[in-house]
């Protein structure tokens, strides 16, 4: 069986052990899955690109954290028109 080294940022590699440990699974198990997809389709098994979903852009992201924290400051949390209280 071969054996493949290969190195990482120690943060990335922290991060992946916690989130393969969360799927049942150890990095080598995660890698040869990665490859089996690999080989399977002809090439890398998701889109490498350098477009991102604008909803996850930093400025994004921190209008979103500051509508959350006004919303529990409870800042501008009227309730909506179209959503029907039920008082009772």
């Amino acid at each position: 069986m071969a054996q493949v080294n290969i190195r990482m940022d120690d943060n990335l590699k922290d991060k992946a052990d916690k989130l393969f440990e969360e799927l049942g699974l150890n990095m080598t198990t995660a890698f040869n899955i990665f490859v089996r997809q690999v080989v399977r389709q002809g090439g890398i098994p998701f889109d490498i690109t350098v477009k991102t979903d604008p909803f996850y852009s930093s400025s994004n992201m921190k209008v979103l954290r500051q509508s959350i924290a006004d919303m529990d400051a409870g800042i501008n949390a009227a309730e909506h028109d179209l959503i029907e209280v039920d008082d009772d």
